[in-house]
């Protein structure tokens, strides 16, 4: 298979759950925005999902939200950036725990990033249980009233045309059913390059995470401007 999980089963059972924090980077280029000027009310973005968020197998201050929250910073932007995600999450376990990591933050986010489904691509689960689970959160945050932007997964072609394809049309079908913008693959353009992957070959390193974060940081920041 292509792609895997991100975390897989292994790494969800008795793992312990990290607090909800803002991302404190420790890189010299976090060091390095931080004397950046910043304008504006702050930005309280939310990144929620699985191991390509969480940060799996690389420092502290190397996860995507970390980076994103560097690069809009750099941009001028007041954005704070929490880091909500778990390695080993399903779309169902995101499900079951969004509406209490939305409360348990300090205030209602302005945004927030949505990536999961790794997971269930690895478990192969029925593609029907993952739209259903992106159709609640989605709800949930329609609710709320707060915009939301989609990091799709992909499924690999050997898993057969129906399987993937009914897979690969969950994204861009939950973006146009709640106008959320959507970012149609997140390792794009970094898995299978073994400079940008950890030896797992699933999950980026801290320079295909630099990658992840230089495409979408615009995207962020764009929909932020329209707030």
């Amino acid at each position: 298979m292509l792609l895997g999980g991100c975390g897989g089963p292994d790494l969800s059972e008795g793992e312990t759950r990290p607090a909800v924090n803002a991302t404190e980077s420790a890189t010299p280029a976090a060091a390095a925005t931080r004397t950046a000027t910043v304008a504006g009310p702050e930005r309280l973005v939310l990144a929620f999902g699985d191991s390509l968020y969480a940060g799996y197998g690389l420092a502290r201050g190397d996860s995507l939200p970390d980076d994103l929250q560097d690069g809009l910073r750099a941009a001028g932007i007041n954005a704070r950036v929490v880091n909500a995600g778990i390695s080993g999450d399903t779309s169902a376990a995101g499900r079951q725990r969004l509406a209490y990591t939305l409360d348990r933050l300090d205030r209602k986010p302005d945004l927030v990033l949505l990536g999961l489904g790794g997971n269930d691509l690895l478990r192969q689960l029925p593609t029907s249980e993952t739209r259903a689970n992106f159709t609640a959160m989605l709800d949930e945050l329609e609710r709320r009233d707060i915009p939301v932007i989609l990091t799709g997964m992909m499924a690999p072609p050997n898993l057969g045309p129906d399987y993937a394809g009914q897979f690969n049309r969950i994204w861009p079908d939950m973006a146009k059913r709640y106008d959320a913008v959507l970012d149609p693959f997140i390792l794009a353009g970094v898995i299978g390059n073994r400079q940008l992957m950890l030896p797992d070959g699933v999950h980026p390193n801290a320079q295909g995470v630099d990658r992840i974060a230089a495409r979408l940081t615009p995207v962020v920041a764009a929909r932020l401007s329209k707030l």
